[in-house]
């Protein structure tokens, strides 16, 4: 199994949406990442009825990487909702705010590998989606 295969059976056990109150939708989209040192984390969404309060699939994974293990480097990374990543499907690619995050965690994290279409095995990189970043200057 490779590792694309590998990050998608652990994310997928992630998903299953449904209502954590009358306020919270969570587990809609889901995310697996592979860290500097192999060691694979998994997160999900967690929408709000606020919309600054939602948390992304990509950064819960982030977090949870950060939280459990100190590191901030990310080696490759899957997102998707309740079926593997395909170039029609967008919701497989970071959001801003997603993209903005893995930057400021490790500039590093530019070289990350997106999948951006499961069955071609297809991958962009953080780079590629912000190019000139600001914070290179920095």
């Amino acid at each position: 199994m490779d590792k694309w295969a590998t990050l998608y059976k652990k994310a997928q056990k992630e998903y299953s949406p449904r209502d954590v109150t009358p306020f919270i939708y969570a587990h809609n989209v889901v995310s697996a990442l592979e860290a500097e040192d192999g060691k694979i984390f998994t997160g999900f969404c967690i929408e709000s009825c606020s919309g600054v309060c939602n948390l992304c699939a990509e950064r819960v994974a982030a977090l949870n990487m950060f939280v459990n293990s100190g590191q901030t480097q990310i080696k490759r990374i899957i997102t998707f909702r309740d079926k593997a990543p395909t170039e029609k499907e967008t919701s497989s690619m970071p959001c801003g705010a997603c993209r903005e995050f893995l930057m400021q965690l490790d500039i590093k994290n530019k070289h990350t590998e997106i999948l951006v279409d499961y069955e071609k095995r297809k991958v962009t990189t953080l780079e590629q989606l912000i190019p000139n970043w600001w914070g290179l200057s920095r």
